[in-house]
C-alpha cells in the first residue's frame, strides 16, 4: 500500500513536469521579440537573419520545435544561451549553487526564527511575546520584498557600513576549492576560515531579506496550529496530571502542531527559489535568479526555459517529497 501511494505521487510528478515543459515552451515562443534578429544584430540583412533562424530551428511549426527541444532535453541538452554564447546547462551548473546556498540559508533562518516565535506566541497568548510575534508576521506578509531589500541595503551598507553591497565574496578574497559550490561549506571543508567568514558576511543580508516573508508564514502557521492543539482533550489530561505549562507545550503539543507546518515546507522552498529572482537582481547576488533576469531582458528563451524547468523541477519534487512524508508521518491519514 505504501508503495502504491509513493508510485501515484511519482506519476503525478512526471505529469506535472511534462505539463510545465509544454507551458514554458509555448510561452517562450510567443514573446514579441525575434531571437534571430537579436542575435544577428540590428544591422544584419534579412537574408542573414533568415539563415540564422533556419539554423536555430525557428522556422518549423511549434510541434516540430517542441519535439526537437524534448529530444535534446532527454539527452541533457537545454540548448545554447543566446546572451552568454554557452550551453544553458553549463550556465545553470555555474549559477545554481549560489541560488541553492542562498535558498537553504534563507530556509534555515526562516525555521530558526519563525517556528520558535510561533511557539512563544501561542504558548503565551496575549503576552508581549504574542504581540511581538503578531507584529512580525504582519510586517512579513505586508512589506514588499524589493522594499525590504532596498532598505536592508541602505541601512546595512550605506548607513552602518556593516554589510557588503553585493557579490558572494570580496574582490580580494579568492573562491575556495569547489566541492559543493557553496562557498560557506567549501571554505569550511578546506579550513579557510577567513574565506568562510567573508562568504557568510556576504550571505547574511540576501538570506535575511529572502527569508523575511517566509518567517511570517511559519510563525502564523505554527501559532495557529499550536493554539488549536492546546485545546485538545489530551492536553487537558496532561495538565490535570500536574505537568507544567512548559512541559505540556514542548513535549506534548509542539510535535502534533508541527504537522501542518510540514505541509507548507515544500511550498516555501518554491517561494524562496522564485523570490531569489528579485532579491538577486537588487542585491547583485550572482545566482540563477540574476542569470534568468538578464536572460529575460535579452529575450534569451533557451536560458529562460532552462531556468524555469530547473526551478519547476525543484518546486514539484520538494512538494512531492513533503506530500509523501506527510502521508507517512500522520497516522490519521490513510496511505493508500
Amino acid at each position: 500500500m505504501i508503495g502504491q501511494f509513493v508510485l501515484r505521487r511519482l506519476l503525478g510528478l512526471l505529469a506535472v513536469l511534462a505539463a510545465i515543459s509544454v507551458a514554458t515552451f509555448v510561452l517562450a515562443r510567443v514573446v514579441p521579440k525575434d531571437p534571430a534578429r537579436l542575435i544577428a544584430g540590428p544591422r544584419a540583412n534579412p537574408q542573414a537573419v533568415e539563415a540564422l533562424r533556419e539554423r536555430l530551428g525557428l522556422n518549423g511549426s511549434l510541434p516540430e520545435q517542441y519535439a526537437r527541444y524534448m529530444a535534446g532535453l532527454l539527452q541533457g541538452d537545454l540548448g545554447w544561451s543566446f546572451s552568454t554564447k554557452r550551453p544553458v546547462l553549463q550556465d545553470i551548473q555555474t549559477f545554481l549553487p549560489a541560488t541553492a546556498e542562498l535558498t537553504l540559508a534563507a530556509l534555515c533562518i526562516s525555521l530558526l526564527i519563525g517556528l520558535p516565535a510561533g511557539i512563544l506566541s501561542a504558548a503565551w497568548r496575549n503576552s508581549p511575546f504574542d504581540y511581538i510575534g503578531r507584529l512580525l508576521s504582519t510586517l512579513g506578509v505586508s512589506l514588499p520584498p524589493f522594499w525590504v531589500a532596498l532598505v536592508g541595503q541602505l541601512v546595512g551598507y550605506y548607513v552602518l557600513s556593516w554589510l557588503p553591497v553585493g557579490g558572494r565574496l570580496s574582490q580580494e578574497v579568492a573562491p575556495p576549492p569547489t566541492l559543493t559550490g557553496f562557498y560557506t561549506v567549501d571554505s569550511a571543508l578546506a579550513g579557510q576560515w577567513a574565506t568562510f567568514a567573508d562568504a557568510l558576511w556576504h550571505l547574511l543580508l540576501p538570506a535575511f531579506v529572502l527569508s523575511f516573508g517566509v518567517i511570517a508564514v511559519f510563525l502564523r502557521i505554527m501559532r495557529a496550529s499550536l493554539l488549536e492543539v492546546l485545546q485538545q482533550d489530551y492536553i487537558r489530561a496532561a495538565r490535570a496530571k500536574g505537568l507544567t505549562h512548559r512541559t505540556v507545550v514542548l513535549r506534548h503539543a509542539v510535535r502534533n502542531a508541527m504537522i501542518p507546518t510540514l505541509t507548507i515546507l515544500g511550498l516555501q522552498i518554491g517561494l524562496l527559489m522564485s523570490g531569489s529572482f528579485l532579491i538577486e537582481s537588487i542585491l547583485q547576488w550572482p545566482g540563477l535568479g540574476l542569470y534568468a533576469a538578464n536572460a529575460l531582458l535579452a529575450a534569451d528563451y533557451n536560458a529562460t526555459m532552462g531556468v524555469t524547468l530547473v526551478l519547476a523541477t525543484v518546486y514539484t519534487v520538494a512538494n512531492a517529497v513533503v506530500d509523501i512524508a506527510y502521508g507517512l508521518a500522520d497516522p490519521r491519514l490513510k496511505v493508500t
